[in-house]
């Protein structure tokens, strides 16, 4: 089965073509490495001993798109590609906009071209916005987003359901994930952004093995137990093999469909600093600072659904992030 990933380069997008190509898929990856390296499909070569066919590109550049749609007769496609840091959309806006929406209307007007029927989108619990109860659900009303890198989302899913109404064919899988965080096992690949993270684990290793001087806790005045943000942090594996669990569901034919990805379980920001330094025997340097915009106070989902249509949970720990996540840092403490 050949599937494409755009953003496959990427931190959720390696870990998913490692899965993908483990389990014998042919794999096919689309990446402008914006914010990823080429090292990372390396090393998931390496790991696997399978070849990933590799194409550099924008998916705003929409003929260079067709080409490789003409070329190859993809069974399905995962599309990860996309601008992704809630606060940094904030400011701007106009730039997640352009890039998350332009991309997706060129992939699904190739998708169409080309008669690819089956597509799983990497979309984001931001689409909840504030949520109104906890834990959320799948059918958790949606009003608005919390940023404008949320609503990129949920514009996306609405896009995908207007195109799923008028064509009966078409598959897709919505998967809204809550927190990534860890790295692949071997150490070999892992979470390496430009500047400075915008998610916590990458932030809290790069301030351990001293690369940054302290994390900031983006406030500690939300109505939590301990004022610090609550979010539900699911490793990048077990998220890998829920895209692989959404592949075996577009074969069923389902329609659209949406599945939540977490454990169930919401952490604090001092919880998670507090996992990590008690795994790892090694102290975080962090600072309290001012709320970030576009952050909620809890966020955390109940991944029943998935479960039961899927035959998918999380099945690693918050410790196993943190300790996979420093093993990654440790072995590349500059990243790629």
């Amino acid at each position: 089965m050949k599937v494409l990933l755009t953003g496959g380069a990427g931190y959720i997008g390696s870990h998913t073509a490692l899965e993908l190509a483990k389990n014998n898929f042919e794999v096919y990856i689309i990446d402008n490495l914006a914010n990823s390296s080429i090292e990372a499909i390396f090393r998931v070569e390496k790991l696997t001993g399978k070849k990933l066919t590799f194409f550099e590109l924008d998916l705003l550049e929409r003929e260079a798109l067709n080409d490789i749609f003409d070329q190859n007769q993809f069974d399905a496609v995962i599309h990860f590609a996309g601008l992704k840091a809630a606060a940094e959309s904030v400011a701007q806006p106009l730039a997640y906009y352009r890039n998350n929406i332009g991309g997706t209307l060129n992939l699904c007007a190739a998708m169409g071209r080309f008669g690819v029927k089956n597509l799983v989108f990497s979309s984001s619990a931001t689409v909840y916005g504030n949520p109104e109860q906890l834990p959320i659900s799948e059918d958790a009303p949606i009003t608005d987003a919390a940023s404008p890198y949320g609503r990129t989302k949920l514009m996306i899913e609405k896009l995908l359901s207007d195109i799923c109404a008028a064509d009966s064919t078409l598959n897709v899988v919505l998967l809204r994930y809550f927190n990534p965080g860890g790295a692949h096992e071997s150490g070999d690949i892992g979470e390496d952004p430009n500047g400075i993270p915008n998610n916590l684990l990458p932030y809290i290793t790069q301030c351990t093995v001293g690369s940054r001087k302290a994390l900031t806790v983006f406030g500690d005045d939300y109505p939590t137990p301990d004022g610090t943000c609550i979010r539900d942090y699911i490793h990048v594996v077990d998220l890998a093999l829920g895209h692989l669990a959404a592949i075996s569901k577009l074969q069923q034919n389902p329609g659209l469909v949406t599945y939540n990805l977490g454990t169930g379980r919401g952490s604090s920001v001092l919880e998670v600093i507090q996992a990590f330094e008690r795994t790892n025997e090694r102290k975080v340097p962090y600072v309290i600072g001012l709320r970030r915009p576009g952050d909620v106070a809890e966020c955390y989902t109940d991944p029943t659904k998935a479960k039961i249509e899927l035959a998918w949970q999380a099945q690693r720990t918050l410790e196993d992030i943190c300790r996979d996540a420093w093993r990654w840092q440790k072995k590349n403490p500059e990243g790629y």
